[in-house]
């Protein structure tokens, strides 16, 4: 089985690919259909270790050309930024320096099961709004909206259940660089854009 190439300064150990992917977040699933690999991009919740929990579009014809049970690939983009030679301190005395990009991915491995029952496909969509909308204040409830038109959104959208085969991530977050260099670029990336930002928060919390 192929994966992310990962030097082992990079590499996250399993609890803590777990404990990245809990944070939630978009996946972008990718298998290989009669047409080709085929990908789309899905909100998922992590169930438990063994299971990610997602749903599609009914109109997305991805659903429908994935191989049942098949082999899925789920690429979790956490946060990623440029990183500019200017944040390194060390550059005044060495200047043999260039730019580079830092990320945080997760890479999941497992098999396709597909859910058209929507009894199924209202749970897992009720979960989602929970997991995002529960720290909110104001926050929207499910039932917020008309008994008709939830029913109509079910029925518009097929579940997605992922059975786990392998897990891996990666963090490239200046570890090769520094003590001195990785705090330059935690600094600037604070000081930048929300995605800056939010790999800035990676770097503290990783």
């Amino acid at each position: 089985m192929g994966g992310v190439y990962n030097p082992p300064a990079f590499a996250l150990d399993e609890e803590d690919a777990w404990a990245v992917l809990s944070r939630g977040g978009p996946a972008t699933l990718v298998a290989l259909t009669s047409r080709g690999l085929s990908s789309a991009i899905v909100p998922v919740i992590v169930e438990d270790r063994r299971r990610l929990l997602a749903h599609v579009a009914r109109a997305n014809p991805w659903w429908r050309e994935a191989p049942e049970a098949g082999e899925v690939l789920a690429l979790f983009h956490v946060a990623d930024a440029y990183v500019s030679p200017t944040y390194y301190p060390s550059k005044a005395e060495n200047p043999a320096v260039v730019p580079t990009w830092n990320y945080v991915v997760v890479e999941v491995h497992g098999r396709l099961r597909v859910h058209d029952d929507p009894s199924w496909v209202e749970a897992q969509a009720r979960s989602l709004v929970e997991r995002y909308e529960s720290a909110r204040d104001p926050r929207w409830f499910t039932d917020d909206a008309p008994v008709e038109y939830l029913e109509r959104q079910v029925r518009a959208i097929v579940g997605l259940e992922i059975e786990v085969t392998s897990i891996e991530a990666k963090a490239k977050l200046s570890q090769n660089r520094a003590a001195i260099d990785i705090e330059g670029v935690r600094t600037a990336l604070a000081r930048g854009s929300d995605l800056e930002r939010a790999l800035g928060r990676e770097m503290r919390d990783l």
